[in-house]
């Protein structure tokens, strides 16, 4: 199998501040531990070839010594695959088991903002199963997904205050895969692309994956920056702009009404294309958000994306894309390259979870709420040193900690089974390696445990640092 050649600049940038000259721990084990974080978040993908181990000493300014004895430890653990003149191979071992400190040590994902299903999915799915008879003497194949489902998805637009037709609609398999279609129709190697920064990891490997380049506008500590925002499409002349408004991956924040006018007067005046995501849109706590994006001005073009895996489950790998009926019908076309339509099991029992959402929606927000509090409660007390903002809606807070810490606390903690979702995966070139997405979608009992783990590796990196001690944001 063909391998691709990483770059040791580009190495260099996603392994951010991975060493700790105070450290009692080894350098080559430092790096060891942090390329081995990158292979298990998916940024060093498989059968990527890494460069010589006297360029990687160059570039990160270690000994020949040190990087030989980190990739040995990696092929001892069967993360790298070596031969003679040709280098070291990304693989991955027969298990994904972590080496740990100790046989007791279970894993536990930090990384990934996701909650379990609920007694409604299996119902759904009962649903699905009795109602797809009438499908069955039919192909199964639709590009733009069952009428039915179509139309329940364009009433909620409706009633959210954005009119929408079902030919306005399409489904397709999750908001990543709509994301990755319309890049497909609009964009060409070597286009921009405006996103927020930091931003959803999967919207910036989907603009990767179309040989786009990503153009981070910095949000600022609060809400977003329109001038910035204006400034960025001036200078750089983007194909689209990929935003999420409704609530922001990973800051959980939600986009105010003034903020959503100018956002789409600059897209009108500009004439640039707005994606936005809504994976978010259900998981609100105090309000509901404000309407869609695309109400805002009827000049502005906004494709809308919407997914069931955050508001339902993530197994359900179903989305759909609103726009208009023109742009929907070349989306159809384009589709024909990529695949055949969606899975109708799964469409039937999407059209079940939406038309009976109001009887299970208010409970899981409520769970969510109790979980947020639980959660900025354990980090308030046992990591004062971290600072964040409650969470409007979504799955998860963005802490930010006293240094660019990340990827060292994360590496660490991978050796004791535990995932962290560093801050570097939501940021351009290695951005925000002093944060952490920490997601209060686990049991409480559970989240505790896993932070009682993460505490003393903290304190242990953390005990250099100044001794002022910032509260926390509520």
């Amino acid at each position: 199998m063909s391998s691709r050649r990483f770059g040791s600049q580009s190495l260099v940038r996603l392994l951010g501040h991975w060493q700790q000259t105070t450290s009692r721990t080894p350098l080559w084990r430092q790096l060891a531990d942090a390329l081995r974080l990158l292979i298990l978040d998916g940024r060093l993908a498989l059968n990527t070839r890494l460069p010589g181990e006297r360029e990687l000493a160059s570039s990160l300014d270690v000994s020949r010594t040190t990087i030989s004895s980190a990739l040995a430890r990696l092929r001892d653990e069967g993360y790298l695959e070596s031969r003679h003149g040709s280098g070291s191979r990304v693989i991955l071992p027969d298990s994904r088991a972590v080496p740990t400190l100790s046989a007791a040590s279970v894993a536990l994902d930090l990384s990934t903002a996701a909650l379990n299903a609920g007694p409604e999915i299996h119902q759904a799915y009962t649903y699905a199963l009795s109602a797809i008879t009438q499908y069955l003497s039919l192909t199964g194949y639709d590009q733009s997904g069952l009428l039915a489902l179509r139309e329940a998805i364009a009433a909620r637009y409706t009633a959210r205050g954005l009119a929408t037709r079902a030919d306005e609609v399409m489904v397709v398999n999750g908001a990543v895969s709509a994301f990755a279609l319309v890049l497909r129709m609009m964009t060409g190697p070597g286009d921009r692309v405006v996103v927020d920064h930091p931003t959803y990891p999967l919207a910036i490997a989907a603009i990767q994956g179309a040989l786009c380049r990503p153009v981070g506008v910095s949000l600022p500590q609060t809400g977003w920056d329109t001038d910035g925002f204006a400034a960025t499409l001036a200078q750089t002349a983007p194909r689209l702009a990929y935003l999420m408004p409704d609530f922001h991956n990973p800051t959980g924040r939600c986009m105010d009404i003034p903020t959503r006018k100018a956002i789409t007067d600059i897209a009108a005046q500009t004439r640039t294309t707005l994606v936005v995501d809504e994976t978010m849109v259900d998981l609100w706590f105090d309000s509901p958000p404000p309407p869609p994006l695309a109400s805002f001005n009827p000049e502005a073009t906004v494709i809308t994306l919407g997914s069931a895996g955050k508001s339902f489950w993530g197994g359900l790998r179903l989305g759909w894309i609103r726009a208009s009926s023109c742009t929907i019908a070349t989306l159809a076309q384009t589709r024909d390259t990529l695949d055949l339509g969606s899975p109708v099991l799964e469409q039937l029992a999407t059209l079940w979870l939406i038309e009976n959402s109001d009887t299970f929606l208010p409970a899981r927000r409520q769970m969510l709420a109790e979980r947020r509090k639980r959660c900025s409660e354990l980090l308030r007390e046992h990591f004062p040193e971290w600072t964040f903002h409650d969470a409007e809606g979504g799955l998860s807070y963005w802490v930010e900690l006293p240094g660019m810490q990340a990827t060292q606390l994360a590496a660490r903690a991978e050796t004791l089974g535990i995932n962290l979702g560093t801050g570097t995966r939501f940021g351009l070139s290695g951005a925000f390696d002093r944060y952490l997405r920490m997601p209060f979608t686990l049991d409480p009992a559970e989240l505790e445990r896993a932070l009682m783990r993460i505490k003393p590796l903290w304190t242990a990196l953390n005990k250099t640092t100044a001794p002022t001690i910032k509260r926390s944001i509520v």
